[in-house]
């Protein structure tokens, strides 16, 4: 497996190259890998490339800015000219700016879409010769953001609503070429963006109860996932948006007040 994962220093995407390195040893083959984050997180990509040596695996720590209009085409080219060719392309990198609408500043909106929308485009692009030769795949990391609206968190919800959309056009004219592509939406993962949140024991409870599961979802949930929507199990699997969630997106009418009391009629 050549592989190129976005946002590998932590949390999914960390957890998704380290899967695959399992993988890849499992079948008694060394994971080509290459990680893909900002210069700001050297130290935390290094400290995963490590990882990825210990299980025999051949990691390509690029730095890239998937907010910038070349840094996709970049990390694509540097991890394709190492490896010879690429098998998959996980375009995980995101980002989160919350806040109203009202008040939503032109500079934020485009952030997000920039990175969580537009990379996926020019990631894709960059890499679509090198997944056509390999028949290979590409998974995205949207959102369950992108499938409900959720006040308060300004871009987010649309650029993944976006970002599906996009998987889904890819998928069409990419399939053609014998590459799939689909996203995975993830609920509540316990991630460093959202650490914070479950520093507090209450709040970190209150969470996992809303989940019908009974816990909120760790990075490792979500990585199991995106390596099966790359592997040969997924092989007729295109164009499809896998949500994982614990079925908490689902549990609304569930949770309105009084609903146990509704008399039957």
């Amino acid at each position: 497996m050549r592989a190129l994962v976005t946002g590998a220093a932590s949390g999914i995407g960390r957890a998704t190259v380290l899967r695959l390195a399992h993988d890849a040893r499992s079948a008694g083959r060394a994971g080509s890998i290459a990680i893909v984050d900002v210069a700001q997180a050297t130290a935390a990509l290094d400290a995963v490339a490590e990882e990825l040596r210990k299980l025999d695996a051949q990691p390509l720590a690029i730095h890239a800015d998937m907010a910038t209009a070349d840094g996709p085409a970049r990390a694509v080219g540097e991890a394709t000219a190492r490896f010879g060719g690429l098998d998959g392309l996980v375009s995980n990198a995101g980002i989160n700016r919350p806040g109203p609408l009202l008040a939503y500043s032109v500079e934020d909106w485009d952030a997000l879409f920039n990175v969580n929308t537009r990379a996926t485009w020019l990631l894709a692009k960059a890499a679509h010769a090198a997944l056509a030769a390999a028949k290979g795949a590409i998974v995205v990391t949207a959102s369950m953001s992108g499938s409900n609206a959720h006040a308060n968190l300004g871009a987010y919800a649309p650029s993944k609503a976006a970002v599906i959309m996009l998987m889904r056009v890819l998928a069409q004219e990419f399939g053609r070429d014998g590459i799939r592509v689909n996203s995975v939406s993830p609920g509540m993962v316990r991630t460093g963006m959202t650490e914070k949140l479950y520093q507090s024991s209450e709040l970190a409870a209150a969470r996992a109860a809303l989940v019908p599961l009974g816990r909120v979802a760790t990075p490792e949930d979500i990585a199991d996932v995106v390596a099966f929507l790359l592997g040969p199990d997924a092989r007729y699997v295109n164009g499809h948006d896998l949500v994982v969630d614990g079925a908490v997106s689902g549990n609304f009418l569930g949770r309105l007040p009084g609903i146990s009391q509704i008399p039957r009629g």
